[in-house]
């Protein structure tokens, strides 16, 4: 969703970069680029307002000037900002002290409530709760029976006296619901109320009859993410007539621009608690302020990341694959297979590569990556005998030919994936041998490096008296070479002018064997 954001602010930071020092010229000209950034965002007007003039003046601030890099603060400052507008610290789900809890969920028909509802309940059952799904939807035709099969496929109870299409007292329904939750220990109770195609008075007097007879202990509003600076209006107008405690934010993973995150915190000073981020029931995230601001400045979301794979990966799977790397064992196709099934069930892996920090310059390389080839990498291995899997080094021509035949792909498919596997297969032997992960092209490297890697790194910075400059004049003044400090910096790297006289100016009063070191000695 904020893509386009995320590209626009990369842009304005980019032109930030080997800048010694930031005029108050240089600041005007980066906040006009973010207003108009948030702007094209569909930001609303105050929020903008508000957001830039905070950065223009803490990035006019002395720390920032006497900064040793000015653009890395001003980054600083606008996730900072972010945080600030998407809510500062994450909100959580009040528990009632005496359980049954209960959740009114409200919303404009077709906002997700519905599906959002199952979701919910699956997270909290996933979390150890015993969540119950009243059905008090009696309005939209087939409410109710969607909402039936909703439950089921999340694994939780569902109360569902009435039929719906126009059928029933929502009222009653939600009355009876909490009843059989308090009878039948349901320690949740979520609420499915109707919505209408637009606010008006005979839905919101529902919602207050709702709301005064189950005296909910969280009313959530779901809210669709795609309508921009409506669902920014929606909110208020709901705040205002049935009084709501937090928002959720439903169809994140769409392709609007992303205002209404980013202006419904602010202008309705209600927090957002959960993001419904794809269309599957799993696809429930909870709404980290930090982590969004993250996303969208192209830092990454390390943290998410890393709980998805908790619940993608079992706790035995995980100690059999390291008790194996430990022990020296090989790894072998069954286990190269079984550790893509675990990334499959984390989700699209287009969304889960766009968690890494700096992946905003793959874009394009992401979404022309096809899903499917999971699938046919899994088909190849499966239509291998165990003893192959076991062994990869049997694999000759006619058992490829057969593998390929079975897996309904070509012989050159087969080698391209038998190549990928060894591959890993030295990555997992390097990580046994403590050398960390090997540099993947286009990215930096984790860990450890190779001989050709520290050969190349000794042989760009250059250290002490003999540092050698090149016979040819062109190449010599391609580069600054600083007299005495031996460090060769190239004219085009993009790091400006080095001075160390001005850093020393700069950082004031330094220890001896600092002063030492700008002084080359």
């Amino acid at each position: 969703m904020f893509t386009s954001l995320s590209d626009r602010l990369a842009a304005t930071f980019k032109n930030l970069r080997g800048k010694g020092r930031l005029s108050e010229a240089d600041v005007d000209a980066t906040v006009r680029d973010i207003r108009t950034a948030l702007l094209d965002a569909d930001v609303a007007l105050p929020v903008v307002r508000e957001f830039t003039d905070r950065v223009r003046e803490r990035a006019l601030a002395d720390d920032v000037n006497q900064a040793l890099n000015p653009a890395q603060q001003i980054v600083k400052i606008v996730h900072e900002e972010l945080i600030g507008i998407l809510g500062g610290a994450t909100r959580r789900l009040q528990y009632a002290k005496t359980p049954p809890t209960v959740i009114l969920l409200a919303g404009l028909q077709g906002a997700g409530k519905t599906t959002l509802a199952g979701k919910l309940a699956l997270h909290l059952r996933e979390a150890g709760h015993a969540p119950l799904l009243v059905a008090a939807d009696l309005q939209r035709p087939n409410a109710v029976d969607q909402l039936s099969v909703v439950a089921q496929r999340a694994g939780v109870a569902i109360h569902a006296p009435e039929p719906g299409n126009g059928v029933g007292d929502p009222i009653a329904v939600a009355r009876s619901g909490i009843e059989l939750a308090t009878s039948k220990l349901y320690d949740i109770v979520i609420v499915d109320t109707a919505g209408r195609l637009a606010i008006d008075e005979e839905l919101m007097g529902q919602l207050r009859q709702v709301r005064d007879a189950i005296q909910p202990d969280e009313t959530l509003l779901v809210v669709d993410a795609m309508i921009g600076q409506d669902s920014v209006r929606t909110a208020v107008a709901f705040d205002e007539a049935i009084g709501i405690d937090a928002v959720v934010l439903s169809k994140l993973d769409g392709d609007a621009r992303g205002g209404a995150a980013l202006s419904i915190v602010t202008v309705t000073g209600k927090p957002i608690v959960f993001a419904s981020v794809g269309e599957k029931l799993t696809d429930l995230e909870t709404f980290h302020p930090d982590r969004m601001a993250s996303r969208i400045l192209d830092m990454g979301d390390v943290l998410t990341l890393i709980e998805q794979a908790e619940r993608a990966f079992d706790v035995e799977q995980q100690a059999r694959m390291a008790s194996k790397v430990a022990s020296g064992d090989d790894f072998t196709l069954e286990d190269f297979l079984e550790q893509m099934m675990g990334l499959k069930k984390m989700g699209s892996l287009t969304k889960i590569l766009g968690m890494l920090p700096g992946m905003g310059d793959m874009k394009a390389q992401l979404e022309d990556f096809d899903e499917r080839e999971l699938d046919r990498v899994a088909a190849i291995i499966r239509s291998m005998t165990p003893a192959e899997r076991a062994d990869h080094k049997i694999l000759n021509g006619s058992r490829r030919a057969r593998i390929a035949r079975g897996s309904g792909v070509e012989v050159s498919a087969v080698n391209q994936l038998v190549e990928r596997f060894v591959e890993a297969q030295k990555v997992m032997k390097q990580m046994r041998a403590g050398g960390g992960m090997p540099g993947m092209p286009g990215m930096p490297g984790f860990g450890g490096a190779g001989k050709r890697a520290k050969a190349k790194q000794k042989a760009q910075v250059q250290k002490g008296k003999g540092a050698k400059r090149s016979g040819n004049p062109a190449k010599r003044s391609g580069a600054d070479t600083r007299a005495g400090s031996g460090l060769v910096v190239p004219a085009d790297s993009g790091f400006g002018s080095f001075d160390p006289a001005e850093l020393a100016a700069q950082l004031g009063d330094l220890p001896p064997e600092f002063k030492g070191l700008l002084d080359g000695k």
